[in-house]
Formats: structure tokens, C-alpha cells, sequence
């Protein structure tokens, strides 16, 4: 019995299971966002979902209850699973950036610098196997997206609050979670760039993503700290670059 196999494939299982459910809830999510499921609709039943995703009913179950648990959906006993009306959220401070302003882009920059290095630095010294393992799971992720066309920015903050739950101090994940998707404006900086394709400008990326993660799993904080501030910092020159093309 090959034993270091098992424990391959049983460490496999639960990493696939978990990209399962995420991209079965992922699409649902999207349907609702675009308005293919109104409030009020029912989803399509437990059995149609399966069949249409070719994933379990333990798959399903999963991703409907991330859906419930971010207020998308509400099962009724004996019914089914309808969408909700949607929540309508007072934008807290760090919510009301305008990605059209790249001012604005610099000036959220130049926080998550201050507060991401430490973060790194501290995982770096910190973090348990498990914690390495979902660095390099999101990190994976960006490149599978990337790789596929898709966008990449809710992988891109999937794997800077891997990162900040690796400093095992959980004030870094509020705070990184206060800021929300707008912690992660990549699209306005594709979309203007004119000195590098998307190809290059992704493969640039994830090589910076990969040293930050590389310098945790080493345990060299100094390391990490340092590939932090070269992401964060080059993010800053590259919106300034895109300042200067249209002054």
C-alpha cells in the first residue's frame, strides 16, 4: 500500500471539493448579480443543479449555503431555495473609493503598504502548514484564472487575506475585509495599460505573489516583507505611470 499516495489524494479531495463548491456558488452568484434570477425566483432544484454542475449533492448543499450565509438565497422548508431582495449596505468609509480616480487607487496603496508588510512579516514567523498550504491554493488560483481569461481580483484578495490569517492576528483580516474588493483594482489598470499585454502584465503579477509566498513558506520574514513592499510599491509606480501617459 503506497501510503505518502493516500495521503496525496486525501489531501487532494478536500482542496478539489472546496473549488467545487466555490465555483458552483461563484456561478449562481453571477446569475443573481446579472439578474437571470430575480428576487423572488426559485433556483433550480438540488437534483437540476447537480446534474448541470456534475458535482454532489454535498457540493450543492455548500454552495447554497454560502449564498444563505451572504443573504443571496433563503431555503423554505418543503419549497425550495429563493433568491433574496437585496441587502441594501451603508458603504462604510473605506467602501466609497471611486476606481475611476486613480488619486484615490494611490492613496489606498499607500495604506495597505503600511499594514501589509507587517502582515507578511508576521506570517512569515507564524504561519501553520495549513495556512502556507491556502497561500499557495490562492495563489494557484490566480493563475488558473488568468490562464482561462477570467477575472482574478477576488482570487487576488483571497490570497492577500490567506496571508493576513497566516499572521495569526486577526485584526489584519478585519481590516483588509473593511476594505473590501476595492483593495484589489486591477481591471482599470489592464484596461489602461498600453506598455504590456495582459499576459505579461498577469505573469509579472503572480511572479511577485509567488516571491511573497515563497518568503512565508521559507520562513524568512525579512524576506517577505521586502516582496510585499516590491508588489505594493510597483502597484503605486504603475498608477502613476498611468498619470503621467494622460497628464
Amino acid at each position: 500500500m503506497n501510503l505518502e499516495g493516500t495521503t496525496m489524494a486525501q489531501q487532494a479531495a478536500p482542496r478539489g471539493k472546496r473549488n467545487l463548491v466555490a465555483s458552483v456558488a461563484g456561478s449562481l452568484r453571477m446569475r443573481i448579480s446579472e439578474g437571470a434570477f430575480q428576487p423572488g425566483d426559485k433556483l433550480p432544484s438540488e437534483s437540476q443543479l447537480t446534474a448541470e454542475f456534475s458535482v454532489s449533492r454535498t457540493v450543492v448543499r455548500e454552495a447554497i449555503a454560502t449564498l444563505r450565509a451572504d443573504h443571496l438565497v433563503e431555503p423554505r422548508q418543503g419549497a425550495g431555495v429563493f433568491v433574496l431582495e437585496p441587502v441594501q449596505e451603508v458603504q462604510r468609509p473605506f467602501q466609497i473609493v471611486d476606481n475611476a480616480r486613480i488619486s484615490q487607487i494611490l492613496e489606498m496603496l499607500e495604506l495597505r503598504v503600511a499594514v501589509e508588510m507587517e502582515a507578511a512579516y508576521l506570517a512569515a514567523t507564524r504561519r501553520s502548514p495549513a495556512q502556507e498550504e491556502a497561500i499557495y491554493e490562492a495563489e494557484a488560483e490566480i493563475r488558473q484564472r488568468a490562464a482561462l481569461g477570467e477575472a482574478t481580483s477576488e482570487a487576488d484578495l483571497t490570497f492577500h487575506l490567506a496571508i493576513a490569517d497566516a499572521s495569526n492576528n486577526p485584526r489584519f483580516r478585519e481590516f483588509l475585509e473593511l476594505l473590501g474588493i476595492a483593495l484589489i483594482p486591477r481591471a482599470k489598470l489592464q484596461d489602461d495599460s498600453n506598455s504590456r499585454s495582459p499576459e505579461a502584465y498577469i505573469a509579472m503579477i503572480s511572479g511577485e505573489h509567488r516571491a511573497i509566498a515563497d518568503a512565508i513558506a521559507a520562513g524568512d520574514a525579512e524576506a517577505a516583507r521586502d516582496a510585499m513592499r516590491l508588489h505594493l510599491k510597483g502597484s503605486q509606480e504603475r498608477y502613476r505611470g498611468m498619470i503621467r501617459e494622460t497628464a
